[in-house]
């Protein structure tokens, strides 16, 4: 007869971040012996390389989350809770979530980063970054509140402003974006107005260095450049943005400096730590780098704490060649995915070798049958890159049926030219535009007399 007093309690393992690293870590560990709580701020997993599509109107922002109860709700050993974390007992080995003292065996902490504005936070008011749902919804009010004020707009100067699109920074995200926006206003949104040509709409991409999409190879920067030319951006590297205000974008470049007037300004420049990097700071002693991330072992704990690991864009991991790893969704994959193998070869009495991370590539949309790829072993432009990049995209969606959907609408706005998703949603689009909420009329469908809501 079994005991069941002598038999050992399971591990706890507690996961804090259901991005693309902590739900890895999770799926990972789905079949192991061992307790897993994943908790999270927000109840969907957000697949971040596409919300550029959510800031331009190509897709909405339920084509790219699906809820973390349903990803894993096949794990009967794992709990997820909504909730925020706000401190961290790493001698009691608890974590505290709303008052609640949560015990772990194991932490994985995995919350991610935020955009940077290199110390200039109050650049936030005029230039959104794109890091959450919210963001890119805020993105798509300014991108399409823009074109109908400038629809409505008589003064020459004014409208040129709100026909002027700046976007900062050269990567993978300012380079989608720029792309995005120029198709909008070259070919979805052309023949929509009548005040206005669209196709005039100047979109500008910054870029500090020398050349857009530094982590790629130097031919396919110069591929992407000349493919965002080709849709009307205006590139210009070597430039840094000194100062945002009053619809002012102030630039220096080497012949000097100058000014934009622009009432959109897109901001893809710079990311910063979670302030969970910060808490850890504190309560572990853990180090941190200037970004706020917290540098890691080789395994991916912090150094004195060898049941805490911090994957993801939190994670400052610079064993590998010096430098530290990209905050990309591959680098958070792959480490969400060894750290949970780790947790299962400790209960097993086994070691793993350090992690080390495979580079598959780097991608970049540019625009439509338009983008660049970087395989290492192969370089891809134009059809054939662009391809590529649609069938990993989809692939690396979470769940099926947003694989299904998002195929669906990618095809339909391929064919039609159309972007469905292209909503305005806030009061203060309604306030930019002269439109007082509260006397709206809608007509109605059966007699087509205005009726006031």
């Amino acid at each position: 007869m079994v005991n069941l007093l002598d038999k050992k309690p399971l591990h706890e393992v507690v996961i804090i971040g259901g991005g693309f690293g902590g739900l890895y870590a999770a799926k990972t560990l789905a079949k192991a012996a061992v307790n897993i709580t994943l908790i999270d701020k927000r109840n969907f997993h957000l697949f971040q390389p596409l919300l550029y599509q959510v800031a331009t109107g190509a897709l909405s922002p339920a084509d790219i989350s699906s809820p973390l109860r349903s990803v894993l709700s096949k794990s009967k050993n794992t709990k997820v809770l909504l909730g925020e974390v706000n401190d961290i007992d790493s001698a009691a080995q608890k974590v505290i979530v709303g008052g609640e003292a949560i015990h772990y065996d194991t932490l994985i902490v995995a919350t991610g980063a935020k955009h940077s504005y290199f110390g200039k936070d109050n650049w936030e008011e005029f230039a959104p970054g794109l890091k959450t749902v919210e963001d890119a919804i805020e993105m798509r009010r300014r991108i399409f509140t823009a074109f109908e004020a400038a629809e409505k707009e008589t003064d020459p100067v004014k409208r040129r402003a709100w026909l002027t699109f700046v976007i900062v920074g050269g990567g993978p995200t300012g380079v989608e974006l720029a792309g995005a926006i120029a198709e909008l206003a070259n070919q979805t949104l052309k023949e929509d107005f009548r005040n206005i040509d669209t196709s005039e709409a100047q979109i500008l991409l910054l870029e500090g260095l020398d050349r857009i999409l530094p982590p790629f190879a130097p031919e396919l920067s110069q591929e992407a450049e000349a493919s965002l030319s080709r849709l009307g951006v205006v590139v210009q590297t070597k430039t840094l943005v000194t100062n945002i205000e009053n619809d002012i974008v102030t630039l220096k470049q080497e012949d000097g400096v100058k000014e934009i007037a622009s009432k959109t300004v897109l901001w893809a420049a710079g990311v910063k730590a979670s302030a969970m990097g910060k808490v850890l700071a504190e309560r572990t002693g853990a180090e941190c780098d200037r970004a706020g991330r917290v540098v890691v072992e080789p395994d991916l704990s912090i150094k004195g704490q060898p049941n805490i690991f911090v994957i993801g864009d939190l994670a400052n991991f610079s064993h590998q060649n010096g430098k530290p790893l990209p905050g990309v969704a591959p680098v958070a994959k792959q480490e969400g995915e060894y750290v949970a193998t780790l947790v299962q070869q400790r209960l097993k009495g086994n070691i793993l070798p350090p992690f080390s991370y495979v580079d598959r590539g780097s991608l970049a949309m540019i625009g439509q049958n338009s983008a660049v790829v970087d395989l290492g072993f192969i370089k891809l432009k134009g059809f054939f890159a662009w391809l590529f990049w649609l069938v990993i995209h989809i692939y690396f969606l979470i769940e099926f049926d947003n694989k299904i959907v998002v195929t669906i609408q990618w095809a339909w706005n391929y064919f039609t030219r159309n972007r469905g998703a292209r909503l305005i949603t806030g009061q203060e689009s309604l306030t930019q535009l002269g439109i007082d909420d509260s006397s709206t009329y809608y007509a109605s469908a059966n007699n087509k007399q205005p009726i006031k809501v």
